[in-house]
């Protein structure tokens, strides 16, 4: 089995179900052609995914490593390779290379922790493993919170697992926004990094966050304003990573190799972040 020792030899992956989370995202379901997940993997790390003839790129694993039997990924519409995915019907098989970075500290900085996650539009993705771990060893860590926006309500990913799984959670608070106000939508209206102000402040959470650059500038800014500090409080930096194993230097910020180094940042460890980003 191919592991992250060998991360250039791809494996045949089968997609096995595809779920719409929204007009422009898709949650594909991956095993093995024989049945069972491709590798081991833990939360926030990143795969190579690629159909022959088409490219690949590298995704997010947003399934849990307590999931034992596939991986799934959920993918934007955003470009060519995601056209010709989004394409792709159960039963099809795609090249699958992973898994590639470091992972979000579940079993050693986050474990018995408050834990805020804060995410924005297609970010939700690979918070989406770490929430799932937590609740699944929901005895390990605290209170779980999540914030999580997006432009419109069709575009909340993963809305129904939300609203039917993660908000019956023991201690699990969830608070959704929109950019907008919209036609039967009658929770918050606004911007994630001013919802994140209005909240109840909680300093003895670990803050975890993914979304949009900008977003994420902004939910750092309100973070430090409220009083956290920067080494309680972890991103993840995939969208910058490209060959996944440090040769083609398209991920560098500053000093640190986002492939290498990261994606998954404490964020005392990175400073501020560079203006391109």
């Amino acid at each position: 089995m191919p592991s992250c020792n060998e991360p250039l030899i791809p494996q045949v992956g089968v997609i096995t179900a595809i779920t719409e989370q929204t007009p422009d995202v898709r949650t594909f379901r991956i095993e093995k052609p024989e049945g069972g997940k491709l590798f081991l993997h833990q939360p926030g790390q990143c795969a190579m995914i690629g159909v022959p003839g088409a490219g690949e790129a590298m995704f997010s694993i947003t399934s849990s490593p307590t999931q034992e039997d596939y991986q799934e990924f959920s993918i934007k519409r955003c470009g060519s390779l995601t056209d010709v995915l989004h394409a792709l019907e159960p039963g099809d098989c795609v090249t699958v290379r992973g898994p590639y970075g470091n992972a979000f500290p579940v079993d050693t900085a986050l474990k018995g922790k408050n834990l805020l996650f804060i995410a924005g539009g297609i970010g939700l993705a690979p918070l989406r493993s770490v929430i799932r771990y937590a609740m699944d060893r929901r005895e390990e860590y605290g209170t779980i919170q999540i914030v999580y926006g997006a432009r419109s309500k069709e575009d909340l990913v993963d809305l129904a697992e939300i609203e039917t799984m993660w908000k019956n959670q023991p201690d699990v608070h969830v608070y959704l926004t929109i950019d907008r106000p919209q036609e039967g939508w009658d929770g918050h209206v606004g911007f994630v990094p001013d919802y994140v102000r209005e909240l109840p402040v909680d300093l003895s959470q670990t803050v975890l966050v993914c979304g949009p650059p900008i977003m994420i500038k902004f939910v750092l800014a309100a973070l430090t304003d409220l009083g956290y500090r920067k080494d309680q409080v972890y991103t993840t930096l995939e969208l910058r990573m490209k060959c996944g194993i440090g040769k083609c230097g398209r991920c560098n910020i500053g000093g640190k190799y986002v492939c290498k180094d990261g994606p998954v940042f404490r964020c005392d460890e990175i400073g501020e972040l560079p203006d391109e980003y």
